[in-house]
């Protein structure tokens, strides 16, 4: 079986190849841009199965197949809302929310392997989709957080921020003047609100401002820990599993 992984965050293109690996699949391809994909569906034979993202450095995803005839299964890899991925099902097509979940991602692979037989192409209204997308390529991340101090509500600059952590069953963020203040969220919320090429979810219980990292040190079990500008409270330690992620993110 042909598969290849259309993804513009190179890091969660390789967790995903890898990811696959386990599964017994191997990633012949990964592309990154709707340019790069274009001239490759041009240049080679269609994949049995697509991984793809729908939001690319360089436009939508859409734009490949209202170039070129995809004869191929999709599985789309996305961070958009419940409402649209509701509309990916009703035309029977499979997605996995980042970040993406092995479980999720097992099921949805073997739904593709149960219907594969059929060999069907791609016949969706993808302009129907688009619609419910509101302004997908120029999706903003949160700029600033709302906190209570006392009777009073401050704002907090995200770039003021250095870490987000959980405590206590508590979310808190950490600012570069040392503060702490509780948010009324979770980090898992926390996940398609930051951007991701400054936020980095080192663990379960931190995101970490690369802007605010001071130094990088080896650490028992093949993990990282990490020294933040002011923030000096508790470890900050990468976990294993999150390691190899960790680097190509720095790059």
């Amino acid at each position: 079986m042909k598969v290849i992984i259309i993804e513009d965050e190179k890091p969660s293109a390789r967790r995903l190849q890898r990811m696959l690996q386990s599964l017994d699949l191997q990633t012949e391809v990964m592309l990154h841009s709707v340019e790069e994909s274009l001239n490759w569906f041009q240049n080679n034979e269609h994949p049995d199965l697509i991984f793809l993202d729908i939001q690319l450095s360089d436009g939508l995803s859409f734009e490949i197949f209202e170039t070129i005839e995809i004869k191929s299964a999709i599985i789309f890899t996305t961070a958009y809302d419940e409402y649209a991925l509701q509309a990916f099902k009703l035309n029977s097509i499979d997605y996995l929310l980042k970040p993406i979940d092995e479980d999720d991602l097992a099921t949805a692979v073997k739904k593709y392997q149960e219907r594969a037989p059929q060999k069907q192409a791609v016949t969706l209204d993808f302009n129907d989709i688009k619609k419910l997308l509101v302004n997908p390529i120029d999706r903003e991340y949160k700029k600033r957080f709302s906190v209570k101090v006392g009777q009073h509500l401050k704002l907090i600059n995200i770039d003021d921020i250095e870490c987000f952590y959980s405590e206590n069953k508590g979310t808190y963020l950490h600012t570069s003047e040392g503060r702490n203040y509780l948010l009324d969220t979770t980090l898992e919320q926390l996940e398609n609100e930051l951007e991701p090429q400054t936020f980095f979810r080192i663990n379960r219980k931190f995101f970490v401002n690369i802007n605010a990292i001071k130094d990088m040190l080896s650490y028992t079990n093949s993990r990282l820990q990490i020294k933040l500008n002011s923030y000096n409270d508790d470890e900050v330690i990468v976990a294993r599993e999150r390691v190899k992620d960790f680097r190509d993110w720095l790059e």
